[in-house]
């Protein structure tokens, strides 16, 4: 079949190591969405941290989508919301609880882009990910905030050894309630029991009455394998997690060496 939508993960997928989209890169895409193939980026940041690459690509407007907080909200491009799966304030007390416990760096992705974090002193990892996605950053302790809180996802950061410390922990107290998975060597993120890039990416597929195998899913790490395993062709880059790899179908070259391009060359005849 025709594939007819390409989910591409954001981070050491679409951007290079300098965080910019290479002119292969762009170029292939755009001439992708001239031809009608639905380009859909699908990232664990929010709408804030992928709005400038969308208006690069020219993905725009309501019959143009993106899939965010690693699965957790589905819209149109033009800000829409089809989809919205998000834990509240009585989880953020929880995760709050298990990062003092463990004496490691926390923050949480509220629904507006903005992040919170109870750490006074705050990681070097958390201001990463407030200035990549020119989001908000709150010092907030958990009673501050208000009863309706809602957030996309939960953030332990710090360096891969801390991460590699506590994990097994996260996973036993967290792994029956809420999806938690190391997204990167910095970051363990704890979402929705019902999140993952895969869900989405089928829930959006099902709107648009397109089956897995019309669907193309770029990515390179372990938050990006359940999309990888429900497209019909799954793209990993060279750069990407041996779990990527394993979860995939066809190993292009890294996100430095123009891997989208590759790929799409690659399966030119499926378009």
């Amino acid at each position: 079949m025709t594939i007819r939508l390409i989910a591409i993960d954001v981070d050491d997928t679409l951007l290079t190591s300098h965080q910019t989209i290479s002119p292969g890169t762009k170029n292939a895409l755009r001439e992708k969405l001239a031809q009608g193939v639905k380009v859909v980026l699908c990232s664990g940041r929010p709408l804030a941290g992928v709005r400038h690459f969308m208006t690069d690509l020219g993905i725009s407007g309501h019959d143009q989508y993106v899939i965010t907080g690693n699965g957790a909200i589905i819209e149109t491009a033009a800000g829409r919301i089809l989809q919205a799966q998000v834990l509240d304030r009585q989880d953020y007390l929880a995760l709050a609880d298990f990062a003092a416990t463990h004496q490691v760096p926390f923050n949480v992705l509220d629904t507006h882009s903005r992040i919170y974090t109870p750490d006074r002193n705050v990681d070097r990892w958390t201001v990463v990910q407030a200035a990549e996605n020119f989001a908000g950053l709150y010092i907030r302790q958990p009673a501050e905030m208000p009863a309706d809180f809602q957030m996309l996802k939960a953030v332990y950061v710090g360096r891969p050894d801390q991460l590699d410390a506590i994990q097994p922990a996260a996973e036993a107290a967290f792994g029956d309630l809420f999806y938690v998975v190391r997204a990167s060597d910095n970051f363990l993120e704890v979402m929705h029991p019902g999140v993952d890039k895969g869900a989405a990416l089928q829930q959006l597929a099902t709107l648009l009455h397109l089956a897995a195998a019309q669907v193309m899913a770029i990515g390179d790490g372990n938050n990006d394998v359940p999309m990888l395993q429900w497209a019909g062709t799954g793209v990993v880059m060279g750069n990407g997690t041996e779990a990527a790899k394993a979860g995939g179908d066809f190993i292009t070259r890294t996100n430095d060496e123009e891997g989208i391009d590759h790929a799409l060359q690659h399966f030119a005849d499926r378009f």
